[in-house]
């Protein structure tokens, strides 16, 4: 087993535990404040609008076209923006990813309920597209930052394995609780995002911030410390 100093900062566990709390934030904001679509994943939405098709509502299904085509513009900016950014070497995509999720909270929260939830959904549903693409490996082990149902799924099979006295249960395990932390890391975002939204309104955004600037600073220190060690 490599020892997590091999690891580059932004694969760290820790790093992909604050994203799934924040994801899981990302998810209920968006359910409970800015028009009750899903930002996390698209599966949900894909169902929806093709139930409201067949159904032959097609004002309906057009209201989750927005956003399947943000999560969908989302991936495809994320892609483009990684190789850009490695060319000119000017930040790492992934810090840079941090800092933009920042500035998106920091404008959905002086968005008014008022306002057509399309705005913020179009947002929240592009920086999750783009955080699902960027954050895909926490030390070794393929991970995702915004939804649930792959963490579920290992969690199974190492369940599985225990039951049926597999050679390498043990290790099986211990990838199965790390995925288990990830399912109990966006549950608590959920709920968190529950109990703020409640208090503060669309304003509840905010509360992401904390945690994301606390992973910016992170991953800017150890970009240039990198940076530094190679004498560039």
């Amino acid at each position: 087993m490599i020892e997590k100093r091999a690891y580059p900062e932004n694969e760290r566990q820790w790093v992909f535990r604050v994203l799934m709390v924040v994801a899981g934030f990302y998810g209920g904001y968006a359910m409970l404040v800015r028009g009750g679509v899903f930002s996390n994943a698209q599966t949900g939405n894909l169902a929806l609008c093709a139930l409201a098709l067949g159904k032959g509502q097609w004002q309906e299904a057009a209201y989750y076209v927005i956003p399947i085509s943000a999560y969908l513009l989302g991936c495809m900016v994320s892609e483009i923006l990684t190789k850009s950014l490695r060319r000119t070497r000017f930040m790492r995509w992934e810090t840079v990813l941090i800092l933009l999720e920042i500035a998106a909270a920091v404008v959905m929260g002086f968005i008014p309920s008022e306002a057509p939830h399309q705005i913020c959904q179009v947002i929240i549903n592009v920086i999750c597209a783009m955080q699902f693409t960027t954050f895909r490996q926490a030390e070794g082990i393929s991970m995702a930052t915004t939804f649930c149902t792959n963490h579920v799924r290992q969690i199974g099979i190492a369940l599985a394995s225990l039951f049926r006295r597999d050679p390498e249960a043990r290790k099986n395990l211990r990838i199965g609780g790390i995925h288990g932390i990830m399912v109990l890391c966006f549950m608590a975002g959920v709920a968190a995002s529950a109990i703020a939204c409640g208090v503060l309104g669309v304003k509840a955004i905010w509360c992401v911030l904390p945690p994301l600037a606390v992973l910016f600073g992170d991953l800017l220190r150890a970009e240039r410390k990198e940076k530094t060690l190679a004498g560039e």
